[in-house]
């Protein structure tokens, strides 16, 4: 059903560039110009609030939920947010699962963009994961890829004819024959990604973005862990990368509550309080 592309521009032609989403978006770096703190995991547990583990998508790092993750530790939330390799969405999600084990006590598991791919694969079997909250993501069915539901709805300014003309393709080593890693042109960060956020923040997108495997693009999900696990969905219904309507509908396939803002793929930047807010929601229903 699915075969290894050949060459990186099949890759993206294979789902029209509507792909490229994965997407994310790296955030504000905090006052003293660091980025956030994010990485190790909290194994202190307490019995009244879950940690909360934020999984950042493509071209991003964990500072990209830098006011996430400062408003939900003044509630009082333990908050983590670990490095997503960015490989492939079979291999990020074992990376992701092996990290949960070492964190203890109930989980809230939050996915942005690409990283809705993987929370959906890394939580499967994880008793301790009490609910998935998909930001502006993609929420895979068993098969289905992240360019298959980009595409999946007219309305993403990543669908191209020619990908060279929304990515620069650059060669890795140990790359599998013809996979290479993606990077978004400047222009495509300023006019389709972050073009909510300031030209300082668009800049700091195009300098510190970090690539994506080609191959992850048209990597098929596997069994859905919200099958097993109740989610919650933000939906920013000026989403230019994952059309709005497209997460509605697989929204709708995983029985997902939905919530939709005003707003662009990037709200866990532009609106870091709504998001917040659907993460507390879904830690206290949960």
């Amino acid at each position: 059903m699915y075969r290894r592309i050949r060459t990186p521009l099949a890759v993206l032609a294979t789902v029209s560039v509507g792909a490229a989403l994965l997407f994310t978006t790296v955030g504000p770096a905090n006052a003293s110009g660091s980025p956030s703190p994010a990485a190790s995991p909290d194994r202190s547990g307490t019995a009244s609030k879950p940690t909360v583990v934020l999984v950042h998508g493509a071209w991003a790092d964990g500072s990209s939920w830098h006011g996430v993750i400062t408003r939900l530790r003044s509630q009082g939330y333990r908050v983590v947010a670990p490095p997503n390799p960015l490989r492939g969405v079979r291999s990020d999600s074992a990376y992701l699962a092996g990290y949960l084990k070492t964190v203890k006590g109930p989980i809230v598991l939050v996915g942005h963009s690409y990283g809705g791919m993987v929370i959906t694969n890394a939580a499967l079997g994880n008793t301790e994961v009490k609910a998935l909250v998909y930001i502006d993501a993609f929420i895979p069915a068993k098969g289905q890829s992240a360019g298959e539901i980009a595409a999946s709805e007219p309305g993403s300014a990543v669908i191209m004819r020619d990908p060279t003309t929304v990515f620069d393709l650059v060669p890795f080593p140990g790359a599998s024959e013809g996979d290479a890693d993606l990077y978004l042109k400047p222009r495509v960060v300023r006019s389709s990604f972050a073009q909510a956020l300031s030209a300082a923040q668009q800049n700091q997108i195009v300098a510190a973005q970090r690539p994506l495997a080609a191959s992850a693009v048209t990597e098929p999900s596997g069994e859905p862990a919200w099958k097993t696990i109740p989610s919650w969905a933000l939906i920013g219904r000026q989403d230019k990368i994952i059309p709005a309507a497209a997460q509605e509908v697989a929204a709708k396939v995983a029985h997902t509550t939905i919530k939709e803002i005003d707003s662009s793929h990037l709200s866990l930047v532009s609106h870091p309080g709504a998001v917040v807010k659907l993460i507390t929601t879904a830690s206290r229903t949960s």
